[in-house]
Order: structure tokens, then C-alpha cells, then sequence
């Protein structure tokens, strides 16, 4: 009678085993599903019109077909290169004094207003540089989408770098001060330099995060029919030019949005598979 109890309880404990694990596999399907259903919907409704021409050209008048987006791809780069300029200077010191002063005043205020900034949502922050950036300055500009970028990206950068400083071994800094280097140049030629993959990984992630940013964008860069490298004056952009064609009664217009959002989607994943190689390819700890 034991021996038979055993097996059932043994069998039993079996069963349970296999039903939570194929339970576990069919919930992680469920939960990537949407993200292949988005992709094959949006690469089966834009990689028909992906050429070179589409990649090269401007836009058409109303009315005409054709064109492309290089406008909008140009000033993607140049906003989201303007927004790193902001951001990974400040993020990065943030993050370096959040991990060598933990438990500080000081270091605790400061990681709670990164959260709050991180939670804030982007139209929020579109509004609040319009008031303090755009309206001084008379109008529209790359300079303000950059910064409101950047203000996204400042979030991500700093706790990636605190998380990052954080993992490195202490001895690696004690040795440094052992031998008689002094603490900046501690923290700037030993501490950062051997966290710097995974710094790099945190900034990758925080521009493949406002790369697809719209709503502040509205607010701030606006948009250019036209090439600009004009800091002052407006710049179209991917997210912007896709929301705008996609409204319009337009039907070559909703075909180049779906060309514009695989493009942005394609730069996106290129991004994200590229942080992911780096951070397993380049170990920081």
C-alpha cells in the first residue's frame, strides 16, 4: 500500500511538473504574439515600398505619387544626435553619483526625481519645452525636439549606469586608491572605463526609446518638408511624418506612412539586437 502511494504521489508531482511547464510555454507565447503579429503586419504593409528611391528622395506635392522620406529619416538622426548630446553627459554623471553615493541626501532625492522624470509621459514633457524653449525662441527648431529627447533618454541612461558602476567588484576602485590615484581619477580612468559596455548598452536602449517618441515632437521640431541641418529652424521626422500621412485622406500618403514605420521599426530592432549583442558579448562584470 506505501509502495502504491508512492507512485501516485510520484506520478502526481509528474503531472503537475509537465502542466506548469507547458502552462509557462504557452503564456510566453501569448505574451509575444502581439509583438510578431505588429511586426509581420507592419513589414507586410511597407516592405513593398522600401527602394532606393523612397530612402533618397523628398516628398511629393499633393497629389503627385511617389517620393520618399529622406527628409524624415535625415532629421530622425539629427534629433535623436542632439537629444545624446543632452542626455548622455547628464546621465551618465547622474548615474556615476547615484552609485558612488548611494544613501546619500543628496543621491536619494536625485533617484527619486529620475523616477519621476522616467514615469512623466512624453507629451508632458513636449509641452513643458514648448513653453520653455519654443516659445522664447520664436518657434519651432531641432534644437527643442532634441532636448525634449533628451529629457526622455536622461532616465535610462542614469539608473543603466548606476546598475552597471553597481556590479562592478569594489576592489577594482580600492586597488586603484591602493596605489595611489587620487578619487576623481579613480572614477574617471578606472570606474567608467570598465563599465563603459554597459554604459553603451544603456545609452542604445535610451535612443531606440525616443527614436519612436511623436507626441513631443508636435510640439517642439514640428516638421520639414524639406533636408534641414539647421539647429534653429524646423525638422521633420519619422514618427511626426508617420502620424501626419497616416491622418491624411491621402492614399499614396498611407502608403508611404507604412513605408516610414517600417523603416523606423526596422532601425528600432537594429538597435535593440545590437545593445543585446554588446552587453552578452562584453561582459562589465
Amino acid at each position: 500500500m506505501k509502495l502504491v502511494n508512492r507512485k501516485r504521489r510520484t506520478a502526481r508531482r509528474y503531472f503537475l511538473d509537465r502542466l506548469v511547464r507547458y502552462s509557462v510555454y504557452f503564456l510566453c507565447g501569448v505574451a509575444i504574439l502581439p509583438l510578431f503579429f505588429i511586426f509581420g503586419f507592419i513589414f507586410s504593409k511597407g516592405i513593398t515600398i522600401l527602394d532606393w528611391e523612397f530612402l533618397t528622395s523628398l516628398p511629393k506635392s499633393i497629389g503627385e505619387s511617389g517620393g520618399g522620406v529622406v527628409n524624415a529619416i535625415t532629421g530622425s538622426l539629427y534629433l535623436v544626435g542632439i537629444a545624446a548630446s543632452v542626455a548622455i553627459p547628464l546621465g551618465v554623471a547622474a548615474g556615476t553619483y547615484l552609485s558612488e553615493y548611494r544613501g546619500s541626501k543628496l543621491a536619494n532625492i536625485l533617484g527619486q526625481a529620475v523616477d519621476v522624470l522616467n514615469g512623466v509621459p512624453s507629451i508632458v514633457i513636449g509641452l513643458v519645452v514648448y513653453e520653455l524653449v519654443v516659445l522664447p525662441m520664436g518657434g519651432f527648431s531641432a534644437i527643442s525636439g532634441g532636448i525634449a529627447l533628451g529629457m526622455i533618454m536622461i532616465p535610462v541612461i542614469t539608473r543603466s549606469t548606476e546598475e552597471t558602476l553597481k556590479m562592478l567588484p569594489k576592489s577594482l576602485k580600492e586597488a586603484s586608491l591602493a596605489l595611489g590615484a587620487s578619487y576623481a581619477t579613480t572614477v574617471l580612468r578606472v570606474v567608467l572605463p570598465a563599465g563603459l559596455t554597459g554604459i553603451i548598452t544603456g545609452i542604445l536602449v535610451s535612443l531606440a526609446r525616443v527614436a519612436g517618441e511623436t507626441a513631443p515632437l508636435l510640439f517642439t521640431a514640428f516638421g520639414n518638408p524639406f533636408v534641414n541641418l539647421d539647429p534653429l529652424k524646423p525638422v521633420s521626422s519619422l514618427p511626426a511624418l508617420i502620424f501626419n500621412y497616416a491622418v491624411s485622406p491621402y492614399e499614396d500618403w498611407h502608403r508611404l506612412a507604412w513605408g516610414s514605420a517600417c523603416v523606423l521599426l526596422l532601425g528600432i530592432l537594429a538597435l535593440n539586437l545590437f545593445s543585446r549583442w554588446l552587453s552578452r558579448r562584453y561582459r562589465w562584470y
